[in-house]
């Protein structure tokens, strides 16, 4: 038996559900499954290529629905979790009973550890500690923004490893890891060890031109990385310099999209007043409450700065 499964590329909640759900599959499905996995990454227009579904049985963990036969299992937490009304009702129409939505989840991967738990009678207490760190990351239950940007606990530093891998190898390693390692082992391995070096130097480096590039106005800080060649960043650097905002927006680039970035600050002064998903759907994006994104073609940069300017003055507070 062959299992597949796609998760959400390059981020640690995608990553922790990928490994939590490998090991409920073996205790429960199939012990001798065989299982590969996919990163599957927000982009313009359609979010998957069918041939992925490559398995006997596939399965989708912290990433939007696809209305495909061949899906298996599903497990997603995002508001904005299907593509089109027509892929909700595909959804809605399932009666196979492995396919879940929560949307007040603060992470996926805590999301299937209790339909295991709730629905099948499944526990392994021995992901509790990937589950907690999963749920503080995703959810933003940070103590402060000097503690996820100063990434000194291990499981921080992970987090770190995982958005900054380009190569899904890699990344595949790190989901096998945690089915069977604690993350302090995991983290103290010399394969993490040699990445983690240029990774954190990476990290502030990226920090010093966000800091640079930062522009704040009524509650809102912004800024545009196209031409830095950075593809990604710690999303709590901003709050970590400007303390006092509400909202973050930003813009990136990359091969593969361009890419408008909109977050709340849980620490603002200011509580949010915003629904950012809502915001982010009307470009074609989407996300939380707290955080979202719009995904355009990579050559789509001036539209992409036209919908962030709009999105900056939906977001600013009245002067």
């Amino acid at each position: 038996m062959k299992l597949r499964i796609l998760y959400h590329g390059n981020c640690f909640d995608g990553v922790s559900s990928a490994a939590i759900f490998t090991k409920f599959y073996k205790a429960v499905i199939d012990m001798e499954a065989v299982v590969a996995y996919t990163p599957t990454m927000h982009r313009a227009g359609n979010a998957f290529d069918r041939e992925q579904f490559d398995g006997d049985e596939n399965a989708i963990v912290d990433f939007k629905y696809c209305p495909d036969d061949r899906l298996t299992w599903w497990f997603d937490h995002h508001q904005s979790a299907f593509l089109t009304p027509e892929d909700e009702a595909h959804f809605r129409a399932d009666t196979s009973g492995k396919k879940f939505l929560d949307t007040k989840s603060r992470s996926c991967a805590e999301f299937i550890a209790r339909i295991g738990r709730e629905n099948f009678g499944w526990r392994d207490e021995s992901l509790a500690e990937l589950i907690e760190w999963a749920h503080i990351i995703d959810g933003a239950l940070y103590e402060s923004p000097a503690q996820c940007v100063e990434l000194r606990s291990p499981a921080l530093k992970l987090m770190q490893v995982i958005e900054g891998e380009k190569d899904p190898g890699f990344v595949e390693h790190i989901i096998r890891s945690l089915t069977e390692t604690s993350l302090d082992r995991l983290v103290s391995s010399p394969e993490i060890e040699a990445k983690l070096g240029p990774i954190l130097s990476r990290h502030w480096e990226t920090a010093a031109i966000i800091k640079e590039r930062c522009v704040t106005d009524r509650g809102v800080v912004s800024f545009d990385l196209v031409g830095t060649d950075i593809e990604g960043y710690n999303k709590f650097i901003p709050y970590y310099y400007h303390p006092d905002v509400t909202y973050v927006v930003s813009l990136s680039q990359s091969t593969f999209r361009t890419k408008i970035s909109v977050g709340s600050n849980p620490w603002a002064p200011r509580p949010r007043v915003h629904n950012i998903a809502e915001i982010c759907e009307r470009y074609g994006g989407g996300g939380h409450a707290v955080v979202g994104a719009v995904s355009l073609p990579p050559d789509a940069v001036e539209l992409g700065r036209q919908y962030m300017a709009e999105i900056i003055e939906t977001l600013r507070f009245p002067e």
